[in-house]
């Protein structure tokens, strides 16, 4: 694990508590301002959503990619990021992916 990303509780119970969600049909993204000096990201994906871990774990890399390329390059704040996974990913694309996650940071601007 990286220090790019959530690790602890309560960490995570910050963003749920005081921050802003943002849907789509893929997943829901969950946004708070922080005082530090990079995004952190949590994933969270239940076994609901993809019974075998290797699927869980490519959704994870991929979002990872994608929170990568597209969040920390076009929004240069320093935020807590927590990406909830739906049930409706896991037949999706990589491209797709994207582009919903693009549409969902154009409202976080």
């Amino acid at each position: 694990m990286s220090k790019n990303s959530l690790r602890r509780k309560k960490d995570f119970g910050q963003v749920f508590a005081a921050g802003q969600s943002f849907y789509c049909q893929l997943f829901l993204i969950k946004v708070l301002e922080n005082n530090l000096n990079n995004n952190r990201l949590g994933i969270i994906i239940s076994k609901k959503s993809c019974k075998k871990a290797v699927g869980r774990n490519r959704i994870k890399r991929q979002l990872r990619e994608v929170f990568r390329d597209k969040f920390e390059k076009t929004i240069k704040k320093n935020y807590d990021v927590v990406i909830i996974v739906s049930r409706n990913i896991v037949d999706k694309d990589f491209k797709t992916i994207e582009e919903k996650f693009e549409k969902l940071i154009q409202k976080i601007k």
